[in-house]
């Protein structure tokens, strides 16, 4: 019973934040107009998201939009990306919560030049 208590309060405290970004992938910009295909090279497309069925109820709307969006950026940022061309974000309402319990966030990686 303690473990489940210790593994809920935990739960709980993580579920709070929003996911932190890896070094170097908070200068991954988000756009919403595409980049410039002449100095842009397309990579892959990325996912990024934040909030689960149990997570989701706890964590502030703003923090499930702000851990998607910095999930996004280490995505593209692992890939060698540099710019995030944002194509949708989805919020999720589980049957029986609060409010949304997941955000998830869908673009393109581009690596940029200057």
């Amino acid at each position: 019973m303690k473990r489940i208590l210790a593994l809920v309060g935990l739960t709980t405290l993580i579920g709070c934040a929003a996911t932190a970004t890896l070094p170097g992938a908070q200068n991954v910009e988000i756009v919403i107009e595409a980049p410039d295909r002449g100095k842009c090279r397309f990579i892959a497309e990325v996912v990024g998201s934040q909030g689960n069925w149990l997570t989701g109820d706890i964590t502030s709307n703003k923090n499930l939009v702000v851990g998607a969006r910095n999930d996004l950026r280490n995505e593209a940022h692992k890939l060698g990306g540099n710019v995030v061309y944002i194509q949708d974000m989805k919020n999720t309402n589980a049957q029986g919560s609060r409010g949304t319990t997941n955000t998830t966030a869908i673009g393109k990686a581009y690596a940029c030049s200057a």
